[in-house]
C-alpha cells in the first residue's frame, strides 16, 4: 500500500478540478433523463429550452446548481477510485498472468503500473463497481439535487430525507449504475492504456508538458467510446433514482417502461452532453492524477 496518500490528494484534486468545470453538464443531462413520457420535440431543442428556463429563472449559477452534492460524491469518490485502481494494479502487476512488460520506450509516458488488457479490464471494473457501492447514497443525493423535482435546501437535509425512507432508497438505481459502470471503467481502462502506450511508442515524450497532453488525448479518447457504448444505463439509473411512480421501481419495470413511452431513442437521452462531460473530465481528471504523481516522483528523485 505505497504512495496512498500522495494518490488519494491527486484524485481528490482530479475530482475537484472536474467537478468545478463540468458540473453544468451534469445538470443539464440530468434534467433531460429525468423526464417521462413521450418527448415531441428534437432533444437539441430541449436541451436549448431547458437551459434558456434555467438561465431565466436562476441565473448563471443556476447551471451549478447541486455542485456540493456533486463534490460531496466526486471528491471522495474520484479519490477513492483512483487510488483503489493504482493500488490494485500494484498488486496484479506482481502476478506473471497480469504484468504487462514494461517498454523502455515508454518509461516516460505513465508512472501507473503496467498491466496486461485483461488485468486492465478486471482492475478498472472492479475498482469502479465497489467504489460506487459504496458512494450510492451520494449518487442519489446527487442525481435529485440536479433535479428540479425536489425542494431540497440544503445537503444534510435531503440526505436525512433519502436516509429516512431506508437502505433500499440510499441503493436505489446501483445495479443499473453496476451495469453502466463496471463496463466503462473496463473499457476505458483498457483503452486509456492502449491509447497512450501507442502514442508514446510513435512519440515518446521528452518532458511534463509533453506527457500531460499525451495523457490528456488519450483519455479523452478512451472517455469517448467507453460512453457511448454504457449511455443506456445512465438513463435508466437517473430515471431509477429520481422518479417516483412505481413504473420506474426497479430496473426491469424502468427498461420496460422507456422502451414502451421512447423505443431506443430514449435510451440515448442526454447522449451528447454525458459524452462532452466524460471526455472532458476524462481529460482534465487523469492528466491532473498523473501530473501530480510524476510531479511527487520527479521531487523525489530530485531531493
Amino acid at each position: 500500500m505505497s504512495n496512498v496518500g500522495p494518490q488519494l490528494f491527486s484524485g481528490a484534486l482530479s475530482g475537484l478540478a472536474s467537478t468545478l468545470c463540468l458540473q453544468p453538464f451534469d445538470l443539464l443531462k440530468t434534467r433531460l433523463q429525468q423526464g417521462d413520457g413521450t418527448l415531441t420535440t428534437r432533444n437539441t431543442t430541449t436541451l436549448l429550452r431547458t437551459t434558456q428556463q434555467i438561465l431565466a429563472s436562476q441565473g448563471l449559477a443556476g447551471l451549478w446548481r447541486g455542485t456540493n452534492a456533486t463534490l460531496a460524491r466526486n471528491v471522495p469518490g474520484v479519490a477513492l477510485y483512483m487510488t483503489s485502481l493504482t493500488q490494485l494494479r500494484t498488486v496484479m502487476a506482481t502476478s506473471p498472468y497480469f504484468a504487462s512488460i514494461r517498454s523502455s520506450d515508454t518509461r516516460n509516458a505513465s508512472v501507473l503500473p503496467k498491466l496486461t488488457s485483461q488485468g486492465n479490464l478486471v482492475a478498472g471494473a472492479t475498482t469502479r463497481v465497489a467504489v460506487g457501492f459504496l458512494l450510492n447514497p451520494f449518487s442519489v443525493l446527487k442525481a435529485r439535487y440536479e433535479s428540479n423535482m425536489y425542494a431540497y435546501t440544503s445537503l444534510p437535509s435531503a440526505f436525512m430525507s433519502i436516509a429516512r425512507l431506508g437502505p433500499s432508497e440510499l441503493f436505489r438505481g446501483f445495479f443499473a449504475s453496476s451495469l453502466r459502470d463496471a463496463p466503462y471503467a473496463g473499457i476505458f481502462v483498457v483503452l486509456y492504456e492502449g491509447i497512450k502506450r501507442q502514442s508514446a511508442s510513435i512519440v515518446r515524450p521528452t518532458s511534463d508538458t509533453q506527457a500531460t497532453l499525451l495523457h490528456t488525448a488519450s483519455a479523452a479518447s478512451a472517455g469517448a467510446i467507453a460512453t457511448l457504448a454504457t449511455h443506456p444505463f445512465d438513463v435508466i439509473k437517473t430515471k431509477v433514482q429520481v422518479r417516483s411512480e412505481d413504473r420506474y421501481h426497479g430496473f426491469h419495470r424502468t427498461v420496460r417502461t422507456i422502451w414502451v413511452q421512447r423505443g431506443a431513442a430514449g435510451f440515448f437521452d442526454g447522449a451528447s452532453l454525458r459524452m462532452s462531460r466524460k471526455i472532458l473530465s476524462s481529460a482534465i481528471g487523469w492528466a491532473v492524477y498523473e501530473a501530480i504523481l510524476m510531479f511527487i516522483q520527479t521531487s523525489r528523485l530530485n531531493a
